[in-house]
């Protein structure tokens, strides 16, 4: 093992909990600690006389002990005086030991750095950092000094002295920290040298361009954040390889089936479905696995598109299952697929986790055996006591939750002759095109980017919630014209059970405020089989008015509801509330959404619920959700690991996406070894965890 892979507890004066407060910080190695940045750095390099310092000023002084008393006050505290010929100042200390107390004996020379600030003697600092100075003590330091993101118990200075035993290991076995990027692609890419960014970075010179350090774009940081997109980006690419190392069943027969459902369909396709169609024809057709990932607004026809990608491999003598995430969005893409195929004579089935005993076993047999062509239902589809006859595609809706892992576990389900299935992954949450070029990396891109004829924009509208009986009356007007309305509640809390009671709580005060309406009530704690019977009677008209937690946010498709009610829309994100505002806007008659707001609004959400008044353009939503929140939000990606980045910040470092994929082809290329070490480098067990299923 090489000095800089050795763990933490290989440096001087680390012990076991020590180790555990470094662990919490992502820190396992020495060669952790290299890459663990600072956040700010401070200017110590030279000395402030007293007698300038002004309070709220930050600086390094040197003086001599006058005095050290413990004084009594609301709080017992160490006073100690120092002063250097141009002034006096305090030193106070509220956590201190005798010993600490004797050190201070009048006379004695001290170094210190900390922010003035104005107190009961005067200008006095808290708690300094400090050092006793030796007879011909060293001049001050020679760089700036780092401020390190900590944890509990782990102090600047001690973080500070281990990172330095890291960097002296370094500069003795400078071939311990390859760079990753061989020279030739770092002249051709302009990127500057790993170690010479890494000693910058943890000692930048006195004149260091501390504006540009402190928003993350100067050089050295871009060096290190693109190498951590490029590791990203590799791990991706990793898996794409390994999934299309099995062939797939080329599946070039489709057509005549095709043409046969579209005519049967009330609407004809729109120019972007049949763009993104062939672009899932020409992959189809090779002996390579498909890995498309098609993005397109809510309402925009995924699932048509899906169902004709379905009927290729079934016209290949394939079967293909259909993945959704919840069962209410599963059990309407069974019902959507079973009234379309059925009149082509295609077996469609159903699996889910609520189907028990006899009917599951008869299920299982029909996909085994290969009777059931199209398979519907949720990841219970992917359990391992699934067995399919000759699985052709995989069709994976709303992507974001599940992960890579997911992607990885479909090639098990081709066992049939050793072939991997084509994948088909939708979302409607629109994906800005830097995210998507990050996280998805493994995966082809296709855009719906265009509404079918006849869906009419839904006019948003934000009320401050004492307008309440207003927008009740609202609801009253639209259901008594024939059109049926959602309500839905939203908390702060993330507690399920408080979200429950809030949506009870809103649909009992509903019914008495509208006694002649018929109010259902939809939440996370129902059963599935009851949230199923309450979404039906809605979706058949026995429903007036839906009260929902957020769990109806997708699929739900109930054409005649034309109005919608969001509480406390400030709470959730953009691509949350456009995904909701979805669900309405279905039919032929104008639609509305009413953000139910509680003011006052901070200047973040009243810009937020503007975004959602002005536009409903979902990747222009998706973009301000990004700015707005974050990556780590926007998807989801507690599975796609990217929120975990240590350096990189995909809204900051959008740029760099742009070079990370020539980049990545380049190292393949050239020097296709490099890549596992640099994938080690950055993601650790995560790297592992990609070629695991």
């Amino acid at each position: 093992m090489n000095e800089l892979d050795q763990p933490v507890s290989a440096l001087d004066g680390v012990g076991e909990a020590l180790s555990a407060k470094l662990a919490r910080l992502r820190i396992d190695t020495v060669s952790d600690l290299l890459f663990h940045l600072p956040l700010r750095y401070q200017d110590r390099t030279r000395i402030t006389p007293i007698g300038i310092l002004r309070a709220g000023m930050e600086g390094v002084v040197e003086g001599e002990v006058a005095a050290a008393d413990v004084v009594k006050g609301r709080r017992r505290s160490l006073l100690v005086r120092l002063k250097d010929g141009s002034g006096i100042i305090s030193l106070r200390f509220f956590h201190f030991s005798p010993a600490q107390q004797q050190q201070f004996a009048p006379g004695v020379h001290v170094r210190c750095f900390g922010e003035a600030r104005a107190g009961a003697t005067g200008l006095e600092i808290y708690h300094p950092e400090y050092r006793l100075l030796k007879a011909g003590e060293t001049p001050v330091e020679d760089h700036l000094t780092p401020i390190y993101p900590t944890t509990e118990g782990l102090t600047q200075p001690r973080l500070r002295g281990l990172i330095g035993q890291a960097m002296r290991r370094l500069d003795a076995t400078p071939q311990a920290l390859p760079d990753g990027i061989p020279e030739p692609l770092r002249e051709r890419f302009r990127l500057p040298e790993l170690q010479s960014c890494l000693h910058y970075l943890h000692e930048p010179p006195p004149d260091a361009d501390l504006e540009r350090l402190a928003d993350g774009t100067h050089p050295t940081q871009r060096r290190l954040a693109l190498e951590e997109l490029l590791a990203h980006q590799l791990s991706l690419r990793q898996v794409r390889l390994r999934i299309q190392a099995d062939g797939a069943p080329p599946l070039p027969s489709g057509r005549s089936l095709q043409t046969r459902f579209v005519t049967q369909l009330p609407f004809s396709l729109t120019g972007a479905q049949r763009r993104v169609l062939d672009e899932i024809a020409r992959d189809l057709e090779t002996a390579q696995p498909m890995l498309r990932l098609v993005q397109g607004d809510v309402g925009s026809g995924k699932t048509v598109v899906a169902a004709m990608a379905a009927l290729a491999a079934i016209a290949g003598g394939c079967q293909a299952a259909v993945m959704a995430p919840t069962e209410i969005l599963a059990e309407q893409h069974f019902r959507n697929f079973h009234d379309w195929f059925t009149p082509l004579g295609i077996d469609v089935a159903w699996l889910a986790g609520k189907l028990k005993g006899k009917a599951r076993l008869d299920t299982k047999a029909a996909i085994a055996d290969g009777r059931a062509q199209v398979v519907v239902g949720t990841h219970a589809l992917f359990q391992d006591d699934v067995h399919f006859h000759r699985l052709g595609l995989a069709i994976v809706d709303e992507q974001h939750r599940f992960g890579v892992h997911q992607r990885l576990a479909l090639r098990q389900k081709g066992e049939a002759g050793g072939l991997t299935p084509h994948q088909l992954i939708m979302t409607a949450t629109p994906i800005p095109r830097t995210l998507a070029m990050s996280a998805y990396a493994d995966l082809d891109l296709s855009v719906i980017d265009e509404l079918p004829p006849g869906r009419t924009p839904v006019q948003t509208v934000a009320v401050p919630d004492e307008r309440r009986p207003e927008v009740v009356e609202r609801i009253r007007r639209a259901c008594d014209a024939g059109r049926q309305a959602y309500w839905v509640c939203t908390l702060i809390e993330e507690s399920e059970a408080l979200q429950c009671q809030a949506a009870e709580a809103t649909r009992d005060a509903l019914t008495e405020a509208l006694p002649e309406l018929a109010v259902g009530l939809v939440h996370g704690r129902m059963k599935a089989a009851e949230k199923a019977e309450v979404m039906a009677a809605f979706k058949v008209g026995e429903l007036d008015l839906l009260v929902a937690t957020t769990v109806i946010e997708v699929g739900v498709d109930v054409p005649n509801a034309s109005l919608m009610i969001i509480e406390n829309p400030e709470r959730l994100g953009l691509s949350q509330l456009h995904q909701l505002r979805g669900r309405v806007g279905r039919g032929d008659t104008e639609s509305f959404c009413v953000l139910l707001y509680r003011p006052p609004l901070s200047a973040h959400s009243r810009e937020r619920l503007g975004v959602m008044r002005e536009t409903s353009d979902g990747f222009r939503i998706a973009e301000k959700d990004l700015e707005l929140r974050g990556p780590g939000e926007v998807l989801g990606t507690r599975q796609t690991g990217l929120a975990q980045m240590k350096i990189a910040d995909l809204e900051r470092d959008r740029d760099l996406l742009e070079r990370v994929s020539p980049l990545a082809r380049a190292l393949l290329e050239e020097a296709p070894d490099a890549s596992g070490p640099l994938i080690r480098r950055w993601l650790g067990d995560e790297a592992g965890r990609y070629g695991q299923v």
